[in-house]
């Protein structure tokens, strides 16, 4: 049974209140009588209620005097307020104090009930937005940063330090290391996180639409240019602005941006005066910027301004303790997607993903985990699951993998002996002289450990099937080998 909303009705006049009871119960509200201001205040004081049914002229304390006591105490309710002949000015000057409405005396009893019915769906859509609100803080904030590098704890620190200035942040780092889940972050960790977040890659759109995108234009101000229109930069205001990409401006934009950030103005496109804007400004590349100013490709005052305080994002391959947490997160993520019950990876499969170098990091390892859910028709993915150029490397060079429970120096260091010695085996092409030299131990040492690790005939069963290999490929091509 859905719980009956509770409507607090104060009045000085004893038979409109017993009236307005009547009635409101027998639309399924829970109803409170006062009779006086201070009377309302000491029952808001002590109990909740949804709605207050207000009277605007009472003795002492009359309703605006009240209303205004609710909002300096921060007490919530949702005020009404029930305005006589003549009051109607006090009324609308209540609205601007806060209250939701009014509504004129005489009033009939299905125009009260109507007016709190659309106050109930109001309330209703102020829940609902407030919950997708935290939704949205939770998905941009902290909780997408998956990590136990040291270097990305203390990243994650600074972010909590800098959340609630105004400072501009220069992030930097390869493709995919997560350059705007830090800056969202940022924007969702701090004072700012009500406003908007605009994010814009600098580097996808035209150079010829790209002042107009940020600063806006007006009408006419150029060809097609048909309405007014506000850039991204207004669009963020009281937020902040991720220019994402921010070497790929072009050098006039570049001087654009600059006077934005020092004068916290911007001109539209077309346009003779100037907008004022409080924006947090946060900046992010895979570029050297610094060397980027020395080639003269960027503007050195305007890097100088965006590099107030700069975040260096470490590569995957700078952070591998945390492939197998980012291979956790992406299942849970994906599995329900692909209507899924995917428990893990194989052995060997975290073994590949651990020894790939990941050149397009953390965006490159959710993609390979994304793939393999979708083609996966195990509980658990196989190596044979991932990905044909994951799989290539991980037969030509097999990794190695520590399990959890395996503490023993002794055996995990005869597996990378082994792992080694295979890998300089099969660059010489089984020369064990040469396979010495880049192993940096004796050739004695290197003949000892290929017995003790029965490398002797895989190696040569590998190499067979190389030279089979070759010498079909020159019967093919009609060549000869020698």
């Amino acid at each position: 049974m859905t719980q009956r909303l509770k409507i607090l009705v104060v009045d000085d006049e004893e038979n409109l209140r017993h009236w307005l009871k009547m009635i409101l119960s027998d639309a399924n509200y829970e109803v409170d009588e006062a009779e006086s201001g201070e009377t309302a205040l000491k029952r808001l004081e002590n109990n909740f209620y949804d709605f207050v049914l207000c009277d605007i002229r009472m003795p002492k304390m009359d309703g605006p005097a009240l209303l205004k006591e609710m909002r300096r105490r921060q007490i919530p309710a949702t005020v009404v307020m029930m305005s006589a002949y003549g009051t109607e000015e006090t009324a609308v000057e209540s609205l601007k104090m806060g209250a939701y409405d009014y509504i004129s005396k005489p009033f009939r009893q299905d125009e009260i009930i109507m007016v709190l019915r659309k106050a109930e769906e109001r309330e209703k859509l102020i829940r609902e937005n407030r919950i997708l609100r935290k939704q949205v803080i939770k998905e941009a904030g902290f909780q997408n940063i998956i990590t136990r590098n040291p270097k990305m704890q203390e990243i994650l620190q600074t972010v909590l330090k800098i959340a609630d200035y105004k400072t501009t942040v220069l992030i930097t780092g390869e493709s995919g290391t997560g350059k705007e889940l830090v800056a969202r972050a940022i924007h969702y960790s701090g004072a700012r996180k009500d406003g908007p977040f605009v994010a814009v890659n600098c580097g996808a759109i035209p150079e010829n639409l790209l002042e107009s995108e940020l600063f806006g234009h007006v009408k006419g101000a150029f060809t097609d240019a048909s309405y007014t229109k506000k850039g991204l930069f207004e669009e963020a205001d009281e937020g902040t602005i991720l220019l994402d990409e921010v070497g790929e401006l072009p050098s006039l934009l570049q001087v654009k941006l600059l006077r934005a950030l020092e004068e916290e103005q911007i001109r539209r496109v077309g346009d003779t005066k100037s907008i004022p804007i409080n924006v947090r400004v946060i900046a992010a590349t895979a570029r050297d910027l610094s060397e980027d100013v020395k080639q003269g490709n960027f503007r050195p005052e305007l890097f100088y301004r965006l590099n107030v305080l700069s975040i260096q994002l470490p590569p995957l391959r700078e952070r591998k303790e945390d492939i197998p947490i980012l291979i956790n997160h992406f299942i849970e993520k994906f599995s329900p997607r692909f209507n899924k019950q995917i428990k893990g990876l194989s052995k060997e499969a975290i073994e590949a993903l651990l020894n790939h170098d990941w050149s397009g990091n953390i965006r490159e390892l959710e993609n390979a985990i994304e793939r393999a859910i979708a083609l996966s028709e195990k509980e658990i993915i196989p190596v044979n699951g991932l990905p044909p150029y994951l799989r290539e490397q991980a037969d030509t060079h097999p990794g190695l993998f520590i399990p959890q429970d395996e503490l023993s120096i002794k055996k995990i260091t005869r597996q990378i002996e082994e792992q080694l010695i295979r890998r300089a085996l099969e660059r010489t092409g089984g020369n064990r002289t040469q396979s010495a030299k880049l192993l940096e131990i004796s050739h004695r040492a290197l003949i000892y450990k290929i017995k003790e690790y029965g490398l002797d005939k895989a190696m040569r069963n590998r190499l067979k099937l190389n030279r089979e290999e070759d010498l079909e490929e020159n019967s093919n091509q009609g060549g000869t080998n020698e």
